[in-house]
């Protein structure tokens, strides 16, 4: 390692121990409540539990830095213990897997994200993917699956009424208007660049844009019910990474993305 670059990397180390250190401060002498911090963070892909995350997560925005969709952020100062640890608000720009290999994983010094957690982590019941998830911009290269072994979210229709294709509604235009400043990658604009997604308008006469711009195969699919109606289904395949609670067009979003949730079976 050149002198410049372990200078940079002390540079780092310092300033993360003393954010650590002055949030400690802080909140012994009561000013922000640590063990209160906001909940269910949805993580990058591969984060480990979040008690594991925040122990061995150094704050070091490798993983901010790699993300073709600057969909990770890092934690702020009412995150308490997650001060500087990245989480994903997927509203406002999902995990779209546009780097095709997990580049946050690739880029982790410390294993906080990992393509598989050590032998004495255990694994929770419902965490693991039953079969390495299929990426649909791979779908034509020689290996379509993304080397991820446990979920880091899980979808859920969480508001129904609000369902576009539960009212056998469609929807036509800007999916969230065009003051929204998500990105995501349309295979059929460009293989490897994302594009604003209010640069690429809809046109469907059932709405199922959380099916169609799902990233992964077999995640999501949409269920007839009767009358021109239909349900978004949640299946196995589901990893989390909150395009469908992004791209839906309804406000506030009728599907979104439980943090570390775990598939529990069904359909």
């Amino acid at each position: 390692m050149s002198i410049e670059k372990a200078q940079k990397a002390r540079r780092k180390f310092l300033q993360s121990l003393g954010l650590t250190v002055g949030i400690v401060g802080a909140s012994l002498l009561g000013y922000i409540p640590v063990s209160s911090a906001r909940a269910s963070l949805l993580r990058p892909p591969g984060a480990l539990d979040e008690a594991d995350l925040l122990a061995s997560c150094i704050k070091c925005g490798q993983c901010v830095q790699v993300c073709p969709v600057q969909a990770i952020k890092l934690g702020d100062i009412t995150d308490g213990f997650g001060l500087g640890v990245p989480y994903i608000a997927a509203r406002d720009q999902a995990c779209d897997f546009s780097c095709d290999a997990v580049q946050c994983i690739l880029a982790c010094p410390t294993g906080a994200l990992t393509y598989e957690k050590p032998d004495f982590l255990g694994v929770r019941n419902g965490a693991p993917l039953a079969h390495a998830p299929i990426l649909k911009a791979k779908a034509n290269d020689p290996e379509p699956s993304l080397n991820l072994k446990e979920r880091f979210g899980l979808a859920r229709l969480a508001r129904p009424e609000s369902c576009l294709a539960v009212q056998g509604k469609g929807f036509k235009g800007q999916a969230r208007g065009p003051g929204f400043k998500g990105e995501m990658r349309y295979v059929d604009v460009d293989r490897w660049a994302p594009i604003p997604v209010r640069d690429h308008p809809y046109e469907r006469e059932i709405c199922d844009l959380c099916v169609t711009e799902c990233p992964i195969a077999d995640a999501i699919s949409l269920q007839a019910t009767g009358d021109g109606r239909f349900i978004p289904m949640v299946h196995e395949q589901c990893v989390g990474c909150g395009v469908c609670e992004m791209i839906c067009p309804v406000e506030t979003a009728a599907i979104v993305v439980d943090a570390q949730a775990v598939w529990k079976g069904g359909a």
